[in-house]
């Protein structure tokens, strides 16, 4: 399905519900809405509007058993949508919405299949960003939304990339820059005995614990073929760029700096044995004390972060590194927070190869790793063919 145009709404401080009545109309119509989120920008439409929600999948090629978020501007909203118990979901939020926090529960009667992949419960979230809350608001709509990008492609964290995915899907994108923790929400499934981590993100296990007591279990990051997944991101491959995705394990700095350098010793050695000619580009995401810790001679290597215009870069005729340095020091709140936008700038900038730094699986890392991991094929990346697209 294709549309004449994608209106691109650019919001201005400060913010006032004239700059999103348009938006707020087309949701309460049927039609669907980008919109800037605290994690990633989302794509919305009214969640109680089956034939909306399913232009959401239409829109992003998105598997149907994959189930979505429903997006509130306020807890007194989520009765309507859940049954049973909703103390625990209450204490959290409390502690941790508006924010990156989403519960899942027991879904009512109003919640269509569609939404929940005909699962018996729904995910919901109260954002932290003023113009969501606006929009949420106005619209006066619980809001089913994905992340605002093609299926199985890097989350967008700027409206530019909604655009250059969605442009000619949708009919409405809102701009409010850049997202300020640039991975999607911490999932938490409260339906069980026991709190169940369904996909790891800024708020972690030790703060769940800390409010409700309990300790949640983190689910495993793939359900089988046969299931559908009880929360976003956790069947399919995510996050992933065109290039292959590899990652340099160590517990230190200088660890993942050897790695790093055996990685791209590999990719030299296979383009030599296969003779490829021509530019070989390898785009490194790490943070500076990583990378100038890498001793690699005799190769051209370019240097940019996320401020910095990366297009126009020059050829060299072997092998070029591109730096992203997302912090000075191994950070994994700023490697979280950068990451896609990394990935899709690599996109841009054409590279063959990325190799991302690993981090510690603690806190943040847990969300960071997971994402990773992801973008990388599940942890085994395809094999690349250098030179080229794989």
């Amino acid at each position: 399905m294709t549309i004449e145009h994608t209106e691109l709404i650019k919001i201005r401080k400060p913010l006032t519900d004239d700059q999103l009545l348009f938006a707020a109309n087309v949701l309460r119509n049927g039609g669907l809405v980008a919109f800037p989120t605290e994690t990633v920008y989302g794509l919305g439409a009214n969640a109680y509007d089956e034939a909306a929600v399913a232009a959401i999948f239409e829109a992003k090629g998105r598997p149907s058993d994959n189930p979505l978020i429903v997006h509130v501007p306020s807890p007194d909203k989520i009765e309507a949508l859940t049954t049973g118990s909703l103390d625990q979901a209450k204490m959290l939020m409390s502690a941790y919405s508006p924010g990156p926090l989403t519960v899942v529960l027991r879904r009512s009667k109003l919640v269509p299949d569609i939404v929940t992949a005909g699962l018996d419960t729904v995910a919901i979230r109260i954002p932290a960003h003023d113009t969501a809350l606006r929009l949420l608001k106005l619209a006066d709509v619980p809001v089913a939304a994905p992340s605002a990008n093609r299926s199985g492609r890097p989350s967008p964290t700027r409206a530019a990339h909604v655009y250059e995915d969605l442009a000619g899907l949708i009919p409405c994108i809102i701009d409010d820059g850049a997202c300020s923790y640039g991975l999607e929400s911490t999932v938490l499934d409260l339906t069980g005995k026991k709190p169940v981590i369904l996909r790891p993100g800024a708020v972690t296990a030790d703060q769940i614990e800390a409010v409700i007591g309990i300790r949640p279990i983190l689910a495993a990051g793939l359900t089988d073929d046969e299931q559908t997944p009880r929360a976003p991101g956790m069947k399919y491959r995510h996050y992933a760029p065109n290039a292959n995705v590899l990652i340099a394990y160590g517990d230190k700095s200088e660890d993942r700096a050897r790695q790093i350098n055996k990685l791209v010793a590999e990719c030299l050695h296979e383009a030599n044995q296969t003779q490829i000619s021509g530019n070989i580009r390898i785009g490194l995401f790490s943070s500076r004390k990583t990378r100038e810790m890498i001793r690699i001679d005799n190769i051209p290597s370019v240097n940019f972060a996320a401020s910095t215009d990366v297009k126009g870069l020059n050829h060299s005729d072997k092998l070029e590194i591109i730096f992203f340095d997302y912090a000075s020091e191994p950070r994994a709140d700023a490697a979280a927070s950068e990451l896609f936008f990394a990935l899709r700038e690599f996109d841009e900038i054409g590279v063959d190869m990325i190799i991302a730094e690993a981090l510690p699986e603690d806190g943040m890392g847990l969300a960071y790793m997971n994402r990773l991991t992801k973008a990388a094929g599940g942890g085994e990346a395809p094999k690349h063919r250098a030179g080229g697209k794989t």
